[in-house]
């Protein structure tokens, strides 16, 4: 059986297009033509030796192979990009510290560590797991280089005082409820309702839809974490509302037309950076950071063009 050597440049833009929704975009960023891009594709499936798209309306879904190969296509990319900073920034040393969501502390930040730490051993990482208010109040306060928060008034008003962020994603929100437990709501009665045990950005905006559209609702359970509310959404105990980014096997998101529910707002998600924070090694993890979320599986629909 004869070799295929797949060519690292076709596949990135095949992952730019899936990232982007759209390989007309996939063009901008990775400075081709439409056109060209178009060629890439068609020799990609030509060296596949078998389709990796299929049309769903106006758009292109990926087949099987397709997905197979969009799984791979990180991969050789992630590989390529680590041997080539591997090799040319050695030297790299000092110490950066970064502050995460918890919706990404579990799939997210073990690979952005572990890529980080094996191409720049000598550079020291601190990682903080916790809640937006906090992770903006360590970006203010020079206690962290780098977080990725979720937007609302206080980030914008972060950025108003000239801190730098970068824009990665704006996933819709979804009621989440549990993947084993059918859900019921009875007639009259007020919605349960999974949250914090103290402000959110999510909660707040699921109130607030519910107001709107004159649903009662109740705080049926309350957590200190995010595991909290996903055991407590898991068991039956209420919906809560979320992204679709790090969802567990035991919730899933709900059709909120299918349960007469509101539809709820998107949300920005963007790398927040400290002004003290422009070294060689944080520009470095900023860079594997984004890669690492806008590589991940998209977690709504993607369209390709």
């Amino acid at each position: 059986m004869s070799h295929v050597d797949f060519d690292v440049a076709v596949l990135r833009s095949f992952v730019a297009g899936m990232d982007l929704g759209s390989f007309a975009k996939a063009a901008d960023r990775v400075g081709r033509s439409t056109s060209a891009i178009s060629t890439q594709i068609r020799k990609l499936e030509e060296q596949a030796g078998t389709p990796l798209f299929w049309k769903s309306g106006r758009s292109l879904a990926l087949t099987e192979a397709g997905e197979t190969m969009l799984a791979y296509a990180r991969r050789l990319i992630e590989l390529n990009d680590e041997a080539a900073v591997a090799v040319r920034g050695v030297d790299l040393e000092g110490w950066v510290r970064l502050g995460m969501q918890e919706d990404f502390g579990e799939v997210i930040l073990p690979k952005v560590l572990g890529r980080f730490a094996r191409a720049h051993p000598k550079v020291r990482i601190e990682a903080r797991v916790a809640r937006n208010a906090e992770l903006l109040e360590r970006i203010e306060t020079n206690q962290l280089d780098l977080a990725l928060v979720w937007g609302d008034t206080a980030l914008a008003e972060h950025m108003a005082r000239g801190f730098s962020s970068e824009p990665i994603a704006v996933p819709p929100m979804c009621w989440i409820g549990s993947s084993s437990v059918p859900w019921n709501l009875e007639a009259g009665e007020p919605l349960p309702l999974v949250a914090f045990d103290r402000q959110c950005l999510f909660h707040s905006a699921a109130t607030a839809a519910l107001d709107r559209a004159g649903i009662p609702w109740r705080v049926a359970f309350t957590s200190p974490s995010l595991s909290g509310l996903w055991a407590a959404a898991a068991a039956g105990l209420g919906l809560t509302v979320r992204t679709r980014y790090g969802l567990p096997a035991s919730v899933l998101p709900l059709d909120a037309d299918a349960l007469g529910l509101p539809t709820l707002p998107s949300i920005q998600l963007a790398l927040q950076r400290s002004k003290l924070s422009a070294t060689p090694s944080v520009d470095r993890l900023a860079s594997i950071v984004l890669e690492a979320v806008r590589g991940a599986p998209a977690p709504w629909e993607l369209a390709a063009a």
